[in-house]
């Protein structure tokens, strides 16, 4: 990946809705190699897709949480069973499973407390293995969709 490539990353994570004619203008390409560029970094995986950044407030999704899930049991059943079961709940946005405790970090959101509570009880707390869920309510974002490159920086 030379310079090139990294700009045309750059300028796609902060405008994925370039169209290559303006990708290859911005980067100093003409349209052709620029598109083979492009098509190669799609291939390659370095691009695994583009989508829309929508505000979970717009969507009456304002009240985000952060959920630390302690296992109770760590099997290869257990813990497979208790994935493919958190990935069935909607109103999780992101998870993680780390090493150390917690065993995973749940980023959920909904309409607003009353609505995280029964979540929280109906369908967080009786998933497979689940020891202890710690919430902590977040208060703002600081750093949201942090691009991993920017045009200049040399990543």
């Amino acid at each position: 990946m030379d310079a090139i490539d990294r700009k045309i990353l750059a300028l796609l994570e902060a405008e994925a809705r370039l169209t290559v004619t303006e990708l290859a203008q911005r980067v100093g390409l003409s349209v052709a190699p620029c598109h083979r560029r492009l098509r190669e970094l799609e291939r390659a995986g370095v691009i695994r897709g583009y989508r829309a950044v929508v505000d979970p407030a717009s969507l009456g999704l304002g009240f985000e949480v952060l959920v630390s899930v302690t296992m109770d049991r760590e099997d290869a059943g257990t813990i497979e069973r208790f994935e493919s079961s958190l990935a069935t709940v909607a109103e999780v946005r992101h998870a993680e499973r780390l090493f150390g405790d917690p065993d995973y970090l749940v980023r959920v959101a909904t309409a607003d407390i009353a609505a995280y509570q029964q979540l929280r009880d109906e369908k967080l707390a009786v998933l497979p293995g689940v020891r202890r869920l710690t919430s902590t309510i977040v208060m703002k974002r600081i750093v949201d969709e942090r691009p991993f490159s920017s045009p200049g920086s040399g990543n």
